[in-house]
């Protein structure tokens, strides 16, 4: 597979556009993350152009592997350790409303309000 821009043939800053191909979004969309500061910028010339140094959209790049990476284990893990953080015990609220009891514990031992 190979870049739609490869670095061979580019300087070390890009123009939107090319951020916009290298990214698969629309010019609109990547003038907003360059706007709202999410992918850093510079304006150059005498039109303010914009223009993305190639190592930050890089990085920029890697870090959003990396966010994915981390809510998908965020995701995987969400409710796995439930059981682990109550003593392995299920806790459910009781049917006048009180607090949480424990359908398997005979002995009493889950407090009470």
């Amino acid at each position: 597979m190979s870049d739609p821009v490869s670095s061979a043939s580019v300087g070390r800053f890009l123009t939107l556009a090319d951020t916009a191909q290298i990214l698969n979004l629309s010019l609109a969309a990547a003038l907003d993350l360059v706007r709202t500061g999410e992918l850093p910028a510079i304006r150059v010339g005498a039109t303010g152009a914009w223009r993305v140094e190639r190592v930050v959209l890089e990085s920029y790049i890697e870090a959003k592997y990396e966010e994915a990476r981390r809510l998908s284990l965020w995701e995987q893990s969400d409710f796995a350790n439930i059981p682990e953080l109550s003593a392995g015990k299920i806790l459910r609220p009781n049917a006048a409303g009180g607090s949480g009891t424990d359908d398997d514990d005979p002995g009493g031992d889950t407090p009470s309000p």
